[in-house]
């Protein structure tokens, strides 16, 4: 039970913040192409509260770490209005990728944060075990959210590179966006796309951080 409650209180901070920091990135980028949306609701914000769902980003995570193992979770929905932008189709793909950068960038934070617990000397095992979960909290959301389905952020991407009329096709997916998803988990073809990504992930993260190691070696 110690272990437990030791494992929940490591990955509770990371999940908060990669969840927060992920809607937020994509708040701010619609405001920038002049949706104000998600502006007008507060969520432009980094203030946790303000992203948090009780339901989502709370119990479903912590229910799913007790009986699977499995951690999953998400924020309150982020109102966008894409017909608002200036360039509706071209600006979906910036907002849909903000989210995910915003993952990469606190991925690179936590791990900044474990060569400096290292340099230090820093021996106990729940700094370093929070700055672990850090990075891989927000390299698996990054690669989950870039799932080229709809209505992921990475189905986003393919929308707006497609050709018009193709682009509105695969749009028509959407709403059998969760029953795609729930196929490509049974038959496993998630965990293959999270891998990759992640290891192309991890050997991006290593070469940013490699100065950082090579001046505190």
């Amino acid at each position: 039970m110690d272990e437990l409650i030791r494992n929940l209180a490591v990955f509770a901070l990371p999940i908060l913040f990669a969840i927060t920091m992920h809607d937020a990135a994509q708040a701010f980028v619609a405001r920038h192409f002049g949706d104000n949306s998600a502006h007008a609701a507060g969520r432009t914000t980094f203030n946790p509260l303000a992203h948090i769902d009780p339901i989502g980003t709370i119990v479903i995570p912590a229910v799913l770490y007790l009986t699977t193992g499995f951690v999953f979770g998400y924020a309150k929905p982020l109102p966008i209005d894409y017909g608002q932008m200036r360039n509706p189709k071209r600006d979906m793909a910036w907002v849909a990728l903000s989210g995910p950068l915003a993952n990469f960038v606190m991925a690179l934070g936590w791990a900044i944060m474990a060569i400096l617990l290292q340099y230090f000397q820093v021996s106990e095992r729940f700094p370093n075990m929070v700055a672990r979960a850090g990075i891989e909290t927000n390299v698996w959301l990054m690669a989950f959210n870039l799932l080229p389905i709809p209505p992921m952020d990475g189905g986003r991407v393919v929308f707006s590179m497609l050709p018009h009329k193709a682009a509105y096709k695969f749009a028509k997916l959407e709403p059998y966006g969760l029953i795609i998803l729930l196929v490509l988990i049974m038959t496993h073809i998630v965990g293959y796309w999270l891998a990759i990504v992640g290891v192309l992930a991890d050997l991006l993260l290593n070469l940013i951080v490699y100065p950082l190691n090579l001046l505190l070696s």
